[in-house]
């Protein structure tokens, strides 16, 4: 309507979903993101998840904790579940997705990969590790969620790009798989997983260090940029 309007810059913007029951995530579901670290294109999802205290807003700060050294960036496209289902059939699991937003799965990768037995929870879910937002974009607002250029970019330069087209599995694929092993509920955040381009497989590899700033952004979906303190 045009009333009612607040000025941009007098607003914060939080998280498009806040509170979740639950944030699934997907590991090595890009081709060029296998590619780039000489691991075999899975055969099923690889799930994970983080805790929803890890989310934060799309333009706040990423807390860089003193227990690791090698924090790393990885943009992703998020599905937002709008239906509660289990056991959905692929053919209409797009049926049960409300949206999409974009979300940087920030990770320490020590944790991820040598320490607490190489399970990646706690290096995937400390505070402030799922920025998410700007807003969530409805599914039929988006025209093709599987060709949408995707991208990372740390203190101005391209660190990925890539597109939405290589993954390995698409957002009904994985709606219908998870659900197999847990009931969706409106609010689930599914993060589908990241291209090529992350700083732990570069060489040398590149870590975040406090001051820089991070910015991710989709095709059709926006923006969110988070300064590491």
């Amino acid at each position: 309507s045009g009333q009612h309007r607040v000025p941009r810059a007098t607003a914060q913007l939080l998280a498009p979903v806040g509170d979740p029951e639950k944030v699934i995530c997907v590991g090595l579901n890009y081709h060029d993101h296998c590619q780039e670290q000489g691991a075999k294109v899975p055969k099923e999802p690889l799930i994970f998840s983080k805790f929803p205290s890890a989310i934060t807003g799309p333009f706040d700060d990423i807390v860089h904790p003193q227990d690791t050294s090698e924090l790393d960036w990885e943009v992703e496209l998020a599905a937002v579940i709008g239906k509660r289902g289990r056991h959905i059939e692929e053919a209409a699991a797009l049926e049960h997705v409300l949206g999409f937003t974009v979300a940087n799965d920030v990770s320490a990768r020590d944790w991820q990969m040598r320490r607490n037995g190489r399970q990646w929870l706690l290096g995937k879910t400390f505070d402030t590790f799922c920025p998410l937002g700007p807003a969530i974009v409805t599914r039929e607002a988006v025209a093709d969620v599987h060709n949408l250029w995707i991208r990372c970019s740390v203190n101005g330069q391209r660190m990925q790009d890539s597109s939405t087209r290589h993954l390995i599995f698409g957002v009904p694929a994985l709606v219908a798989w998870v659900s197999r092993f847990v009931t969706l509920v409106p609010g689930d955040v599914l993060l589908t997983g990241t291209p090529a381009g992350v700083g732990v497989f570069r060489k040398p590899p590149v870590f975040l260090k406090r001051g820089d700033e991070v910015q991710c952004e989709i095709e059709e979906l926006g923006t969110i940029c988070n300064r590491v303190v």
